[in-house]
């Protein structure tokens, strides 16, 4: 015998809901498979989970589209930053800083090695420390680093946290939207189960079984077949 899977993606879902819904706008109420209590519950969820999972799609749309440009202003300033981290490192090499200053930037003295900024979070704080130092530095009368000067990297760093944020308060609202989606999959399910099974008695004495099959498909439903199954009853048709 097939057996029937109900829908695993909020697609299909929608698409179950979609046909007894366009079942019913095509049959006489009273010869429907399902009641008319159902029936309304399908149409207005079936209106609440379309919205809802199109929301979700432009939120997740838009964080998409949003992170490409971001990611290019993550690079340009991560680029930045290391390279007047380089630069200052150099420069007190070269006796141009004393190396207590250093401590302005919250890099230790006794290191010329680069901070992790393999994360945003990390870019973050060393920019914004960075930033802070060289004014405090310069403000005491040191000869302010060039090329890049801080300036420019204060410039991408501010694009950056600037597209930062947005693309945190995108992603806020693509999981907001996500969790809302899920909360209604139970009862999409649980609709779908109801209606599939009132279904599946409306029709449960009709023979063949292919006809039987085939009234309840109009309705939405999906069955598969076991390797072979189907072969075997087209041979004993």
């Amino acid at each position: 015998m097939p057996y029937r899977r109900l829908p695993n993606t909020d697609q299909a879902r929608i698409r179950a809901l979609k046909a007894v819904v366009a079942k019913a706008d095509v049959q006489n109420l009273y010869d429907l498979a399902v009641s008319l209590k159902t029936l309304t519950e399908a149409r207005n969820f079936l209106t609440r989970f379309e919205a809802a999972q199109s929301y979700y799609l432009q939120c997740f749309e838009r964080q998409s589209q949003a992170g490409h440009k971001h990611q290019a202003n993550v690079k340009m300033a991560r680029l930045y930053v290391s390279h007047f981290i380089q630069v200052l490192n150099l420069a007190v090499i070269r006796s141009e800083v004393r190396v207590a200053h250093k401590a302005y930037y919250g890099l230790p003295g006794d290191s010329t090695n680069v901070p992790d900024l393999s994360t945003e979070t990390a870019l973050v704080e060393w920019g914004r420390k960075i930033i802070d130092g060289e004014a405090k530095r310069t403000s005491q009368g040191g000869i302010p680093i060039y090329n890049p000067t801080i300036a420019k990297v204060r410039v991408h760093y501010d694009i950056f946290t600037d597209s930062y944020d947005r693309q945190k308060n995108l992603q806020a609202l693509t999981a907001r939207s996500l969790e809302s989606l899920s909360a209604m999959r139970t009862t999409a399910d649980e609709l779908i189960l109801d209606i599939w099974n009132q279904v599946e008695k409306k029709f449960e004495d009709v023979s063949p079984n292919e006809k039987r099959l085939d009234l309840c498909r109009d309705y939405g439903l999906i069955y598969y077949y076991r390797t072979g199954e189907k072969r075997k009853e087209e041979v004993n048709k």
